[in-house]
């Protein structure tokens, strides 16, 4: 991206108040990004400035695109605006994409309307149309924004690859743009931070059991941490993944029947299913299973599947049988520990 725009001093974008070229080509440095942030890594710092872009040579007649500062969110966009002439309104969302800074409320009618004032863009175009992508709607007040700025809100599709025949058909969306997908590969691809994430804090787990062992008569040992492990894959990567086949529709009940599944086969292959291990086993029980479902149910905030209603009143029954079960099960197991 360079600091001006358009190389025209006709154009609109190069008067006071000037746009940054966006390009539509992604460098290695871009896909490097794309890569590092999916795996956790600056994952809070991966922005781009809020403000007013330019692709290609827009003049003042040219649409309006917005969208938020998610670095990734910004890329997805432009990659797809090639051999296009048009702006991109650029809200400050604090480097949250579209869909969750929608609910959140910074992808939304302030910010917009503030946004257009800061930039300008009154000035730089003739029309009074912006086209926001279909998943922010429900952070932003249509009327609102007509009453407050004069730029009447058009939503777009839902994917950014359609915005080239959406533009072409006059801005009228087919039904195949407005269906919302979340497919294998959307899942797959949200997977590694919710491992990082889950294996971060497991830090404070192995500390702990590191202590326990300090004293115990049982340690925990391999077979103890494969089991704490393979539900933690199981919560953050098998759940997400397997999401539209699980029965139910609570993604806490569809980690915990995956977790269960997990560890009665790890604690039936390990033979602890006799009379001195009964106690190894309830607690296993308990807590494995629960711990899946906490982490499956924090894919919620990743997914098209839910809304923010429906999040709220699983997390109202699942959060506090989770907190019970998992208390349960570790007080078995510290017993079990410390007894042998």
């Amino acid at each position: 991206m360079s600091d001006c725009c358009c190389g025209n001093e006709n154009t609109p974008c190069c008067d006071s108040k000037a746009a940054v070229m966006a390009s539509t080509q992604l460098t290695i440095r871009d896909m490097l990004g794309a890569w590092k942030v999916r795996w956790g890594i600056g994952r809070m710092n991966y922005t781009v400035e809020p403000g007013l872009y330019a692709v290609g040579i827009p003049e003042k007649t040219s649409p309006v695109l917005v969208s938020a500062n998610y670095k990734l969110t910004f890329d997805s966009l432009r990659k797809e605006l090639s051999g296009l002439d048009c702006w991109l309104l650029i809200l400050d969302t604090r480097g949250v994409n579209v869909w969750c800074a929608a609910g959140k409320g910074t992808f939304g009618t302030a910010e917009l309307v503030n946004r257009i004032s800061q930039t300008g863009l009154s000035d730089i175009v003739s029309h009074r149309k912006l086209i926001l992508p279909q998943l922010g709607a429900v952070g932003v007040s249509a009327h609102e924004v007509l009453k407050q700025s004069g730029f009447s809100v058009l939503y777009g599709p839902v994917r950014a690859k359609d915005i080239k025949a959406y533009l072409a058909s006059g801005n009228k969306a087919t039904d195949e743009m407005r269906q919302v997908r979340f497919t294998f590969y959307d899942r797959l691809v949200l997977t590694p931070i919710e491992l990082i994430t889950a294996l971060g804090k497991s830090m404070y787990v192995f500390g702990g059991l590191f202590i326990i062992n300090l004293f115990a008569a049982r340690q925990f040992g391999v077979a103890d941490f494969i089991a704490y492990f393979g539900v933690v894959i199981t919560g953050t990567m098998l759940a997400p993944i397997l999401l539209p086949y699980i029965p139910g529709r609570a993604f806490a009940w569809k980690g915990w029947l995956l977790g269960m599944l997990w560890t009665v086969g790890f604690c039936w292959l390990n033979h602890w299913y006799g009379t001195e291990t009964w106690m190894l086993t309830a607690g296993y029980l308990l807590t494995l299973p629960s711990l899946s479902a906490y982490l499956a149910m924090n894919f919620t905030g990743s997914s098209t599947y839910t809304s923010f209603s429906g999040v709220a009143k699983e997390m109202r029954t699942a959060i506090p049988l989770i907190i019970i079960s998992i208390i349960a099960g570790s007080a078995l197991l510290l017993i079990k520990s410390l007894i042998g």
